[in-house]
């Protein structure tokens, strides 16, 4: 394995090879991953699944932006020592009507229009469900989500779509699904059972939050709806026993240029830097009153985690950027200028009762995406966080490197693929019997340039240490979000 463990890296990346990590894959392919570096831990057992935009171009015709692309599900399923690996793309009506027209038949949110210029747009809002956020295996469901519609609901075993799943009727023809559920560990007021928690937004001069509670079989045991004034551009939330807590970032939304079909719905969205950021925390006693707090003016992704203190202060912890990292309208992702782009850094939140105003401190000025942690320590005062970071310490970059920030101490421990791997969102794996909060693995999918193919890395998640790297035998364009179930569904010989 060809990746080190390091303090710090000053090594640059080449262009060419990051944008080949976002070639699409046309091949779904199924088999045993037979080129494995170290060796996978006897005690890893179950099944790593990874979401993640596939197809880059439909008929020729290039997307504008990544998230725009269709949803390909990548499921690698590990036991005693060997690997299985599938790709499928989800049979969304959508996919199957633009591969059968060989063209781009529906116009994207983050700017890929129809062919023939603004009257082949003007006046169409039809969003095609293209289940490509993330991937959740919950209640004996394995589903593709798409915040912004329902769930598509597929065969673990095989990757098979069912179709469109409206969990036994709690969602309407249509309505949303955030593709950013979190899991309780279990608390005092679930009597320590596990929860399914997440969220749907309908937005525009006013919001509508629904929040969603779960239990492990699946049925909904709860759920509120909370009315905020404005519009609200909500990814992902923070979750404490007692709190659901959103960022209402400043942005600004003028539909005009959509109808009109000079843009689409994402490109009319604009940060707002006179407005601060409201930080919504909902109870999850329907009973008790909505709390919002304010902060500096920031946008936010994803948040890493949030906890209750002792004397009644809620403590969130959140990857936050200057501004809305949008592209012009007239330029295609591929020409981003990351040195002009916004990214991130990790922040501190604390929301103190009474006090309108949120304390925020800097935890990591290294740019940095997809925080993770030891699963049962979410709503809790965690102490280690794994995510993906940039190579270099300063400027901006494509994520290149894991970094582990023990928040006791301030230590750092970074590994890197650069400069010609690219690293995806990681994944906490716990051992089993484990105690410590970081007994367990750390598992990512990187893009190698080199090989120009994909691979799954298993580090020790106390040293960062490589155990095993699985090479795949092609390249699964840059993903987004994922998740392993303890549950293998391979191959039974």
């Amino acid at each position: 394995m060809t990746a080190t463990a390091s303090s710090a890296s000053t090594e640059t990346f080449s262009r060419a090879d990051w944008l080949r990590g976002y070639e699409s894959q046309t091949e779904e392919r199924d088999y045993w991953i037979d080129d494995i570096e170290g060796e996978i831990p006897a005690e890893l057992e179950g099944t790593v699944f990874r979401n993640g935009p596939g197809l880059l171009e439909i008929g020729g015709q290039s997307l504008h932006h990544p998230f725009d692309g269709d949803g390909m599900i990548s499921a690698i399923a590990i036991r005693q020592g060997r690997a299985y690996f599938r790709n499928r793309y989800v049979r969304t009506e959508g996919f199957l009507a633009e591969q059968k027209a060989g063209k781009i038949l529906y116009r994207g949110v983050f700017g890929t229009q129809k062919p023939g210029g603004w009257l082949a747009n003007i006046f169409d809002l039809g969003l095609k469900n293209i289940a490509n956020t993330n991937i959740l295996y919950w209640g004996d469901r394995l589903l593709a989500l798409w915040e912004a519609a329902e769930p598509h609901r597929l065969d673990p075993q095989t990757l098979e779509t069912f179709g469109l799943d409206r969990l036994d009727g709690l969602l309407a023809d249509g309505d949303p699904f955030s593709a950013h559920p979190r899991i309780d560990p279990g608390s005092e007021r679930t009597g320590g059972q596990r929860r399914l928690v997440n969220f749907a937004v309908k937005t525009g001069p006013s919001s509508r939050i629904r929040l969603y509670e779960f239990d492990e079989s699946g049925r909904c045991v709860e759920q509120q709806e909370r009315v905020i004034p404005g519009f609200a551009f909500l990814h992902d939330f923070a979750l404490t026993p007692n709190y659901a807590i959103f960022f209402q970032n400043p942005i600004r939304f003028n539909p005009l240029p959509a109808l009109l079909g000079q843009r689409t719905a994402g490109q009319c969205l604009a940060s707002d830097r006179n407005k601060s950021t409201q930080i919504l925390v909902i109870p999850r006693d329907p009973k008790a009153p909505l709390q919002t707090f304010e902060t500096e003016s920031c946008f936010v992704f994803h948040h890493a985690n949030a906890f209750e203190t002792a004397d009644g202060a809620i403590v969130v912890d959140s990857v936050c950027y200057d501004e809305f990292p949008m592209l012009e309208p007239d330029r295609n992702f591929k020409e981003v200028d990351f040195d002009s782009y916004p990214r991130g850094e990790l922040f501190r939140f604390t929301l103190h009762p009474g006090q309108p105003r949120a304390e925020r401190k800097l935890l990591e000025s290294r740019t940095c995406e997809f925080p993770t942690q030891h699963p049962r320590t979410v709503g809790q005062d965690a102490r280690y966080y794994y995510i993906g970071a940039a190579a270099a310490p300063t400027g901006n970059a494509p994520l290149q490197s894991l970094l582990k920030i023990d928040l006791e101490t301030g230590d750092r421990k970074l590994w890197t693929v650069a400069p010609r791997g690219f690293i995806g969102e990681p994944l906490f794996v716990p051992r089993p019997g484990g105690i410590a909060e970081d007994d367990g693995w750390v598992l990512s999918l990187i893009y190698d340039a080199a090989r120009h193919s994909s691979a799954l890395v298993i580090l020790s998640a106390q040293t960062l240490e490589p155990l095993a790297r699985l090479n795949l035998k092609q390249h699964i364009p840059y993903g987004l979000h994922g998740c392993f179930t303890p549950q293998y569904f391979g191959p039974e010989d």
